[in-house]
């Protein structure tokens, strides 16, 4: 096509889509750790004045995507389509979102990578020029993914040292054709892989390698090296993935070591309370649209590789005792 390029599983963007804005809200919890001065709204009811925890994911969603339009000075006319999905079946919370805006929507479903799923196909169509403006959005919140996936939280049932905490919070960018901002210069399309995890509870070992596989195929395409990245970031691995993906790597002739960061490593303040640390849809896209594109903007740093990972279960599959397949797609940014 005229206005892209491809190699591998990579496309190059020629005319690098920019982030033009971007909004981040995060919950009580969040608030505490390195994001918390970042964000734009931060919670301290989880409830945000909702009668359910689903009903306050979809209010943060949309309050999120709203943010961001309105930090970039746009209104809702400028914005040719809404790029979003969640974790709940059916992506309740972005489609109930959408409802609450007069642009068109299109629903994207990949687990906790949705938001760099949700970049990279808003800059496609942005680079093509089939829009001139994309918003890329995604949430999560704890209460609501703790009774879809694992136990309803009035069981109070132990949490194993394994898992992680399913991040509360929300986070959306817009996309444009032109302006200034954070560039989109490529992005790498993950594919499926599973190593045969089966517990629920340690989303990290199975993520780990979907994000390896891709941060791989992205160096290998574009052939760069991790030092040329100021960070290679990843959704949300946590403590325990954090060092599965530094050795996976490390086994193929790739050292990431000093150059990766994981968003639900870095999250939380004190993450021995919160175990392995954050993870959900939410966690990537909330420090994603708060504390890194917000040092980018500073100059703090000018290239980094986003590759947000994703958890593609379900409670059919788990109780059927499916393996967990996952997924992990790159933006490639740069300042």
């Amino acid at each position: 096509m005229k206005n892209l390029m491809k190699k591998g599983n990579t496309i190059f963007f020629k005319n690098a889509p920019r982030i033009t804005s971007y909004a981040a809200i995060c919950g009580s919890k969040e608030k505490i750790g390195v994001i918390g001065e970042f964000a734009d709204i931060t919670l301290d009811d989880d409830m945000y004045g909702e009668t359910t925890y689903e009903k306050a994911e979809c209010k943060m969603l949309a309050n999120a995507i709203a943010l961001a339009i309105e930090k970039g000075g746009y209104k809702e006319d400028d914005i040719d389509v809404l790029l979003s999905g969640d974790l709940l079946n059916q992506i309740i919370s972005a489609s109930f979102a959408a409802r609450k805006f007069n642009f068109p929507f299109l629903g994207v479903y990949n687990a906790c990578s949705t938001m760099s799923e949700s970049m990279m196909l808003g800059a496609m169509m942005a680079d093509a020029g089939y829009v001139k403006r994309a918003v890329a959005a995604t949430g999560s919140h704890f209460a609501s993914a703790e009774r879809q996936y694992r136990y309803p939280l009035e069981l109070g049932c132990t949490r194993p040292p394994q898992s992680q905490w399913t991040v509360t919070g929300a986070g959306g960018c817009v996309i444009s054709s032109d302006g200034d901002g954070v560039k989109i210069t490529s992005a790498t399309m993950g594919r499926v892989c599973d190593y045969g995890v089966t517990d629920v509870n340690n989303m990290g070992a199975a993520m780990a390698p979907a994000a390896a596989a891709t941060i791989i195929q992205h160096l290998k395409d574009t052939g760069t090296r991790p030092t040329d990245y100021d960070m290679i970031l990843t959704g949300d691995l946590g403590a325990l993935g954090s060092r599965i993906v530094k050795d996976l790597t490390w086994e193929k002739g790739f050292d990431i070591s000093s150059r990766h960061v994981d968003c639900g490593e870095i999250i939380y303040k004190v993450i021995e309370s919160e175990f392995q640390g954050g993870s959900g849809a939410g966690c990537s896209a909330v420090v994603l649209n708060s504390y890194v594109l917000t040092k980018m903007s500073s100059g703090l740093y000018k290239r980094i590789l986003f590759a947000a990972t994703g958890a593609l279960l379900s409670t059919v599959s788990s109780g059927q005792g499916e393996s967990i397949p996952c997924i992990s797609h790159a933006v490639e940014l740069e300042y």
